[in-house]
């Protein structure tokens, strides 16, 4: 478990940092036009530019102040939360099971679907790094490849365009595509799932509200509140079909890994 967590935040460090290294060339560019140059090289090896330990530290500090955001926004996180927050409401029972509950089953859920792109995380940039065979930069360069790749898979091609367009950008290449593009047309996908799935979980319920209202309504109990009445019924239906795990199974495969 230590270990998938300490992969998860190398992943998360590289999805931030990954256009560090594009960006290089232009901040150079910019200082040589104004006469101005800087040149960083903290414990170098052999003329070997890499990120010095001081600098590591600021970017660890950085992470664990991003952190929560990243995860939220980047991963399988979004959509399975809100699915989950649907369940609950359609049944009628918001306080159950709790915010803490659902939270950890969304970060469970989350972490068995990253998984493999955890994995290729680890095996291209973290075990790479840990040997000293590239630098920090390479590191994050290719840890931040397979999340933008996963991150893709799931968005639609009209919210890429969509922000394409917002950004003045022209076509362009999904490997070249830059994060501030990438994470906010993947977040809107992942809203626009979750909520068609909500959608799904609710006509059932609201099917057995509808029965029971009008069940009322017939026997003269129109002082009868129907909430109170189909709540059991609707606990009753849930689990005679075994309810989670059908809405975990819809969850986990409707990611496209």
């Amino acid at each position: 478990m230590r270990r998938i967590i300490s992969i998860s935040w190398i992943l998360l460090l590289a999805s931030v940092f990954a256009s560090v290294a594009s960006g290089q060339d232009a901040q150079d560019a910019g200082a040589a036009g104004s006469g101005l140059q800087l040149s960083l090289n903290v414990g170098g090896d052999g003329g070997v530019q890499d990120v010095g330990a001081a600098i590591q530290v600021l970017l660890l500090m950085t992470l664990l102040t991003l952190g929560p955001s990243m995860v939220v926004l980047m991963t399988s996180f979004t959509r399975i939360i809100i699915v989950l927050g649907f369940v609950r409401t359609a049944i009628g029972v918001p306080q159950a099971p709790s915010n803490q509950i659902i939270v950890g089953l969304s970060l469970i859920i989350t972490f068995f679907i990253m998984q493999p792109v955890l994995t290729d995380v680890n095996n291209n940039a973290l075990q790479p790094l840990m040997a000293k065979e590239i630098t920090t930069l390479d590191a994050f360069e290719r840890g931040a490849a397979p999340l933008r790749e996963f991150m893709l898979n799931q968005t639609k091609l009209s919210d890429v365009e969509f922000f394409l367009d917002l950004a003045d950008l022209g076509p362009t290449a999904a490997s070249e595509l830059p994060m501030r593009i990438v994470v906010p047309a993947f977040v809107m996908s992942e809203i626009r799932t979750a909520f068609q799935m909500g959608f799904k979980i609710f006509l059932p319920f609201i099917m057995v509200d509808f029965l029971v209202g009008t069940t009322l309504m017939a026997m003269g109990m129109m002082m009868m509140p129907p909430v109170v009445i189909s709540l059991p019924f609707k606990l009753l239906l849930f689990v005679l079909v075994d309810g989670w795990t059908l809405v975990i199974k819809s969850l986990v495969q409707s990611f496209n890994i």
